[in-house]
C-alpha cells in the first residue's frame, strides 16, 4: 500500500515488481563475447516477459555503469532500450557512483516515483569487464587535480584501502581468506539448491551456447588460497582470492508505485523503505557502508536486529569483516548465498545484482526487513532496506 501519513494524506511510495539478473560471467568467459548494450537489452526483455508487462509502460531506464567508454558509452542506458526493441518513448540515463551505480539507480528510480516524475521506471546497470577493461576511461589523463592531490596527499588505490582496512582492523591473511573459501561454499550451496533459478535469465549466445550459470564459483580452501601472491603489497594480505571477481553481467529491477501495481495487475515484492548515503576518507576508500548502515537504521527507526538479511558487497574480504565487527549483525545472515569474491563483480551492474539476490533470498525465507550496501570509489556508501510486501 502507498504510506499514508498521520494527517490523512495518500504518499507514493516505491515497489520493486520482479527483478531479474544474467548469469555473472568470468573475464574472458561466456558473456565475454556480449556486447554490454545487448548484454543489456536481454535483461530488460527478461524483465519485462517476467513480470508481464509492454514495456511501452516503462518511462525510463536508469542505468549504472562505471567504465563509460568505448562499447560502455554514448548513454548505454537508451542504447540498451532501444536494443531491446523497446519503444522509442522510452528514455534512458546512465549513472556513475562507481561500484554503487547500480545501487544509486535504484535510489534515483525510487526518489522519481515518490516525487511522481515516474509511474513506472527500470533500475539496473552493466558492466563488461572482459570488453571494458576497468581504469578504460582513464587513459593517460589523471582525475585528481592539484587541489584533491594537496588535501590527500596521495592517488587513491582501492587495493591499498583493502589492506589499510584489514590493518586497522587487525584481520590476518587466514581470517580473510577463511571468508573467501565461505563465500564459494554459500555460493555453490545456493547454486545446487536452485535458489537462484529464479532470478537469472540464461543468456544465449550467437553460436547457439546457452550460459545460464554464474561461471566464478569454484571450490577452494585456506591451504590453496595461502599459496597465492599478495596483490599490492609484498608483506601485505590482500590477494586475487580474497578480492572480487573481475566479471561481466547485468541486472535490472521494475518498479512502480502500490497504486500503479494494482492498476497493472502486478505484485509487488518488497517496497524501497529507506534509501541513504554516506562519505567517509576517499584514500582508504572502503569504510563507507559502515556509517551508511548506522544513517539507514537511525532514518528507518529500526533496529540491526530486525533486518534478517544482509548484502555487503565482497570488493575485498576486509569490507565486509570491518562493517561485521562495527554493525553488530548476525554473521549468518551476511550474504547468505556468497558474494562477490566468488559471484563476481561486474561494477556498474553488481548494485542490481546484488538487490536482485536480496529481494529474492527475502521473498524465499519470509524475511520482512533487508538491508543491502556497498563501498564505491571515492570513499562513499550507498545503504538500502527493502521491506517484503
Amino acid at each position: 500500500m502507498n504510506v499514508v501519513r498521520e494527517d490523512g494524506w495518500n504518499m507514493r511510495d516505491a515497489v520493486i515488481v520482479e527483478a531479474v539478473r544474467s548469469p555473472v560471467g568470468k573475464r574472458n568467459g561466456g558473456l565475454s563475447g556480449v556486447h554490454p548494450a545487448q548484454l543489456s537489452a536481454e535483461v530488460l526483455n527478461a524483465l519485462v516477459a517476467r513480470a508481464g508487462v509492454d514495456p511501452a509502460v516503462v518511462e525510463d531506464v536508469v542505468w549504472g555503469c562505471v567504465s563509460q567508454v568505448g562499447e560502455q558509452t554514448f548513454d548505454i542506458a537508451r542504447t540498451a532500450a532501444l536494443t531491446a526493441g523497446w519503444p522509442e518513448s522510452v528514455t534512458g540515463v546512465t549513472v556513475d557512483r562507481q561500484c554503487g551505480s547500480s545501487q544509486q539507480s535504484v535510489h534515483f528510480a525510487a526518489a522519481g516515483l515518490v516525487a511522481g516524475q515516474y509511474d513506472v521506471v527500470v533500475a539496473g546497470g552493466v558492466e563488461s569487464m572482459s570488453r571494458v577493461p576497468m581504469g578504460s576511461a582513464i587513459g593517460e589523463a589523471t582525475p585528481f587535480p592539484p587541489g584533491f592531490m594537496e588535501r590527500y596527499g596521495s592517488f587513491p588505490n582501492q587495493g591499498l584501502g583493502a589492506e589499510m582496512i584489514a590493518e586497522k582492523w587487525g584481520f590476518t591473511r587466514e581470517q580473510l581468506d577463511e571468508f573467501s573459501v565461505e563465500s564459494h561454499a554459500k555460493a555453490a550451496a545456493a547454486r545446487e539448491a536452485g535458489r537462484f533459478d529464479d532470478q537469472i535469465t540464461p543468456i544465449t549466445l550467437p553460436d547457439g551456447t546457452v550460459v545460464g550459470q554464474d561461471e566464478g564459483i569454484r571450490a577452494s580452501s585456506v591451504d590453496k588460497l595461502a599459496g597465492l601472491k599478495t596483490a599490492f603489497k609484498p608483506d601485505g594480505v590482500i590477494t586475487a582470492g580474497n578480492s572480487s571477481q573481475i566479471s561481466d553481467g547485468s541486472a535490472a529491477l521494475l518498479m512502480t508505485t502500490s497504486e500503479k501495481a494494482r492498476e497493472l495487475g502486478l505484485t509487488p515484492l518488497a517496497r524501497v523503505h529507506t534509501a541513504v548515503l554516506a562519505g567517509t576518507d576517499p584514500v582508504i576508500m572502503l569504510t563507507a557502508p559502515i556509517p551508511a548502515t548506522a544513517k539507514a537504521l537511525t532514518k528507518s527507526g529500526l533496529s540491526i536486529d530486525d533486518i534478517g538479511a544482509f548484502e555487503v558487497n565482497e570488493a575485498f574480504a576486509p569490507v565486509p569483516l570491518a562493517w561485521l565487527a562495527e554493525a553488530g549483525a548476525d554473521p549468518k545472515r551476511l550474504n547468505p548465498n556468497g558474494g562477490a569474491i566468488a559471484l563476481g563483480h561486474p561494477l556498474g551492474g553488481s548494485g542490481a545484482r546484488l538487490m536482485t539476490t536480496l529481494v529474492h533470498h527475502m521473498r524465499d525465507n519470509g524475511i520482512r526487513y533487508g538491508l543491502q550496501t556497498m563501498c564505491e570509489g571515492g570513499g562513499q556508501g550507498n545503504a538500502t532496506i527493502l521491506e517484503l510486501l
